[in-house]
């Protein structure tokens, strides 16, 4: 699973990068340190065009009385996303594409805890995670705007660290995600080319979603 991640560029390169010509989300500091249930930047389509907007966190079922009726789905696994009750009407037309520097994962060794790595895209300064939203209004008139990232089977690469990575999606094919280029994002549900991530350890500040600040992915010293 991607329980953490960063994002450390501006909005308007995020913007850029994407080819969104509405932006709604904002942020003025960088967040090293990105955690579950919290507003962060997705792009959608909407209306022919490719926006940038702040989403949730953590899907909630349309039948969820409150965002704590249920378990917290940060991860909408791949292999069963479009037989899910909770997703599978949002994988089939409401996809969405979440930036990040780089996500933290856990791998655990017998008789160690469980030891943080920093992962990141090797060549470029940015990735999209695949990901699905949902619009959920709650009984008392409550409304939130959530999301999941989709994630696979891990690669070679990420599989020494943990069995899961995210989906993450190149700029070329950010309009079948979208769901601009018609069918076929199932085909890009599947772990990332060789060589494609890039990662070191890091400390274990990390393990807490409170602390923040470009330490937190540093590469812990031998």
């Amino acid at each position: 699973m991607c329980g953490r991640f960063a994002l450390t560029l501006p909005t308007d390169a995020v913007a850029g990068w994407f080819g969104a010509t509405e932006i709604t989300a904002q942020w003025e500091q960088p967040h090293y340190n990105i955690c579950p249930t919290q507003d962060i930047p997705v792009a959608v389509l909407h209306d022919g065009a490719r926006h940038l907007v702040p989403m949730r966190w953590g899907f909630l079922p349309k039948w969820y009385k409150s965002p704590t009726d249920g378990p917290l789905l940060i991860n909408a696994r791949a292999e069963t996303i479009a037989e899910k009750p909770a997703f599978r009407d949002a994988v089939r037309s409401r996809r969405c594409l979440i930036p990040a520097d780089g996500f933290y994962e856990w791998h655990r060794e017998k008789g160690k805890g469980k030891e943080p790595w920093y992962i990141y895209a090797a060549k470029d300064p940015l990735m999209a995670f695949g990901g699905i939203w949902q619009v959920w209004s709650g009984p008392d008139g409550a409304r939130s705007v959530t999301c999941a990232m989709v994630t696979t089977d891990a690669g070679a690469d990420i599989a020494e660290v943990h069995h899961r990575e995210p989906v993450t999606v190149t700029p070329e094919n950010f309009g079948l995600w979208l769901g601009e280029e018609g069918k076929g994002a199932a085909t890009l549900m599947r772990s990332a080319d060789p060589a494609y991530f890039a990662r070191h350890r890091v400390g274990v500040e990390v393990n807490s979603g409170r602390v923040e600040g470009p330490q937190l992915r540093e590469p812990l010293a031998d």
